[in-house]
């Protein structure tokens, strides 16, 4: 690829890798753990091996040296390189360093910055003894130790097992070969069928991963018989390795190395390796192309399990929006059907306008004998003004706290029946009452009580009108439009018609009679928006500590953001597998 092609490919791939960074997965859905998991997975691919290899495709190759427990890769590694570097041993320490063996030119080649960047560096001069982990420290370690006979153009890493009792030495196994540009797969006569190397060997098949395989241990004769067996198995898992060698059982000499004639066939192709510069680039381009392509289908992964997020945060939010909905239909309902004119404050307005008899006897005259009703109601003592305003507002006040208590008990039980809404109720019970509700109740209605009296303020403007609602006075003014405001579209039926609806119409006509038949019309609708409005903004506040949860949840990017990212991966994949055709031909 040319220096124009990889810049452009790479910056891509930087912006692919911090999308993918942020995604979070912070509802408990069915699928939330492994995404997890895979989103760190991918990200630390992109970190460790795909990113520093794109920036430096022209690094010496990257040979992980891999196996189970016993297989012999200590012994292999420091035979290769002819003098005891890395541990070896049937005993292992479990806490254990892996340790990178490089010519001393290539050390930049192997920088924090070039490659495995949270893995702290611990540099071991030539010929010193290596130093022993810490266990304690809680950091992955990479031991650095050059050594002046490896084939210019490789690197060895000598990786924990695969099958390790120790849970962070698989983990760092995996991590290792994650980041190699080919794998050299160390095994034994009795051990090459385990089930753990194979796991990650067809792991290495999708990645398109070069993988050398050396048979240990194996006896004098079977040679032939277990490569072909072992040939066959790696050709079911799609693997064709680049090389297949045994070595037989052989005594060590008092360093622990094999003889140097055993190791020749694979001696001979690492340095035949170092010395084509061509093949090192092809190996290096073919196994980040399936890096990439690998990374890419894991974002589809990705986007998928984030949509699952998605779908789960905005039922959850439907339960809470359609709870708190159904609670402000029913308050809405209850200042229309009538019942804000039954029971307590049908007495109230009874005692303050007198018998429905009364009205019923001037309703037909009522704009003749304005002066007489305004005169009456002059007579009715204040303590009856208040004692309505205090049953409109008891009885609202009732209504509401029911209906939110409601509410908040309906979106509780609905987020426990779900997994996602259990895991963010986290054990709390958000159903019950926050002990300031109630006089936030009562404050609010007082507020609307004092908006119908701003309301008739402003209608009445005009000087005649305001004489007219000023010899009632506001107060009882404001009332009569309250009972106007809950009886103009009432549901009331049988004798209640007769007294409240009738002494409502009444009351009605008579605000006709000041301000006019449109002007109260407007004013009830006016008093009837704003209580609506209070009422809303009293549920949205109830609701909040619902809303405040999952306003807490870091989604991260959407499923369509990583759809696009695993587009980006995609198309860089095949940038660089155009790069490699171009120069193969």
């Amino acid at each position: 690829m040319h220096n124009e092609t990889i810049t452009h490919t790479l910056q891509g791939v930087r912006e692919a890798r911090d999308t993918l960074a942020a995604a979070h997965f912070p509802l408990e859905t069915g699928g939330a753990g492994a995404a997890r998991d895979l989103a760190r997975k991918t990200v630390t691919q992109l970190d460790d091996y795909i990113i520093p290899k794109l920036s430096s495709l022209d690094a010496p190759l990257t040979v992980v040296v891999g196996g189970s427990t016993g297989a012999g890769k200590s012994t292999l590694v420091n035979t290769l390189i002819g003098e005891p570097v890395t541990r070896s041993g049937a005993i292992r320490p479990t806490t254990r360093q892996p340790v990178l063996l490089h010519r001393p030119e290539d050390a930049g080649a192997f920088t924090p910055e070039r490659i495995l960047p949270n893995l702290v560096r611990v540099p071991v001069e030539p010929g010193a003894a290596l130093p022993g982990a810490n266990p304690h420290n809680g950091q992955d370690e990479l031991v650095m130790v050059p050594v002046p006979g490896l084939p210019a153009g490789v690197a060895l890493v000598d990786a924990p097992d695969f099958d390790s009792v120790s849970d962070e030495n698989r983990r760092l196994a995996k991590q290792l070969l994650a980041a190699a540009d080919l794998w050299l797969f160390v095994t034994t006569a009795n051990r090459y069928a385990d089930a753990v190397p194979w796991e990650i060997l067809r792991e290495a098949a999708k990645r398109d991963i070069t993988i050398a395989v050396v048979l240990n241990r194996v006896p004098e004769g079977s040679e032939d018989e277990i490569e072909a067996d072992l040939t066959r198995m790696l050709a079911e898992a799609g693997i064709t390795a680049a090389l297949m060698m045994s070595v037989t059982e052989q005594d060590r000499d008092d360093q622990g190395l094999l003889p140097a004639v055993a190791l020749t066939p694979l001696t001979f192709w690492l340095r035949s390796l170092g010395a084509d510069a061509d093949a090192r680039s092809a190996i290096a381009r073919r196994t980040l192309e399936g890096a990439v392509r690998g990374v890419a289908g894991q974002t589809h992964q990705l986007a998928d399990a984030q949509r699952e997020q998605e779908d789960a945060e905005r039922a959850l939010r439907q339960n809470l929006n359609d709870a708190y909905a159904h609670a402000f239909e029913n308050v809405k309902e209850s200042t229309k059907d009538g019942q804000m004119l039954r029971g307590e404050v049908l007495t109230r307005w009874q005692d303050f306008v007198g018998t429905g008899e009364f009205f019923r006897s001037v309703e037909s005259t009522v704009g003749k004998i304005r002066d007489r009703i305004s005169g009456f109601l002059r007579g009715t003592p204040p303590t009856k003004v208040v004692e309505v305003e205090q049953a409109l507002e008891v009885g609202l006040h009732s209504v509401i706290m029911e209906e939110a208590a409601a509410a908040a008990e309906t979106v509780q039980r609905r987020w426990l029946e779900d997994r996602a809404g259990r895991a963010l109720l986290a054990g709390e019970d958000l159903g019950g009452q926050d002990k300031n509700f109630p006089e936030e109740i009562a404050e609010s209605i007082r507020a609307w009580q004092q908006d119908v009296m701003d309301i008739i303020s402003q209608e009445g403007a005009d000087k005649r009108q305001k004489a007219r609602f000023m010899s009632l006075g506001v107060n009882v003014t404001a009332v009569i439009l309250m009972i106007a405001v809950f009886s103009m579209t009432g549901g009331l039926t049988g004798i209640e018609v007769g007294i409240a609806g009738g002494s409502g119409v009444v009351g009605q006509k008579l605000l006709e009679a000041i301000f006019g038949e449109d002007a109260v019309r407007r004013m009830a609708n006016r008093a009837r928006e704003t209580l609506e409005a209070r009422v809303k903004e009293l549920l949205d506040r109830h609701a909040q500590r619902f809303e405040d949860r999952l306003n807490s949840l870091e989604m991260g990017p959407d499923h369509q953001a990583l759809e696009d990212v695993a587009v980006t991966l995609t198309s860089a994949g095949e940038t660089m597998m155009a790069g490699e055709q171009n120069q193969d031909g």
